[in-house]
């Protein structure tokens, strides 16, 4: 299982981003606009990783003006973590979360309507905004049309729990790559917030994947308390997603 989830991490970014080999690690950088990525462990190396082998990658992210981040599973790559700690980053640990069965379904409240929203849905623009402000933050200009062409290059699906006016008050993505999906960036306006609308709409996302023949589904919980939510759709945690940043 965790073979097939290093293969996705692998494998999803290059759809938008250029990887650059460093040794036993490899750096996706973003292709023109869009949300920068990271660098995360070889597709293959499950060994140690030499600290320089980590100051030249940040030293190249640097000089590329990207995030100095690394993304990574503890259990697959366990000596990753002392050499990224030893250069100075700050690692967050994360409940890594696998679908069992095929999840259980959450009604939406009252006034509420739960659905995937297309490329071309007058939904969209606050679909892909509501994650945004459930953080404080907006997105880019430009953010839902390039969430909009994925969708369209069938890379990425996007559920939203609106409001009666067809406002987004939470929204959500998965994001498929052959018989794997990820669900990611699941998030809630903060005055919509203990609804249930989060979990209403990663239901919808789970839902959505199996009926498009996903045979894994996996997650990351931000911390162990929003991984007993998750819990209840079916999830279980089977490993550590780990995240460095400066």
């Amino acid at each position: 299982m965790l073979n097939r989830i290093e293969s996705f991490y692998d494998a999803v970014p290059r759809s938008s981003a250029r990887a650059e080999a460093h040794g036993p690690l490899t750096l996706f950088v973003q292709e023109g606009k869009g949300w920068p990525y990271y660098a995360r462990p070889a597709l293959g190396h499950t060994g140690d990783v030499p600290v320089d082998a980590v100051e030249a990658v940040r030293a190249r992210q640097r000089e590329l003006g990207i995030p100095e981040a690394f993304e990574w599973v503890a259990e697959t790559t366990p000596g990753l973590r002392a050499a990224v700690e030893a250069t100075g980053l700050t690692v967050h640990e994360h409940p890594l979360m696998v679908l069992e069965g095929d999840g259980i379904a959450v009604p939406a409240p009252e006034g509420i309507t739960v659905r995937m929203v297309d490329a071309g849905d007058t939904a969209l623009e606050t679909a892909v905004a509501a994650p945004y402000a459930a953080f404080g933050m907006a997105p880019e200009p430009g953010t839902a049309e390039r969430v909009g062409e994925r969708i369209t290059a069938g890379l990425t699906r996007l559920a939203a729990a609106l409001d009666s006016a067809g406002e987004a008050l939470a929204a959500g993505q998965h994001q498929p790559v052959g018989p794997v999906t990820e669900v990611v960036g699941v998030g809630t306006v903060p005055a919509a917030r203990r609804r249930g609308l989060g979990l209403a709409v990663t239901a919808a996302l789970v839902a959505d994947a199996r009926a498009r023949g996903a045979e894994l589904v996996f997650l990351s919980a931000s911390d162990a308390d929003v991984a007993r939510l998750y819990g209840r759709l079916g999830f279980r945690t089977v490993a550590t997603a780990l995240i460095a940043e400066a």
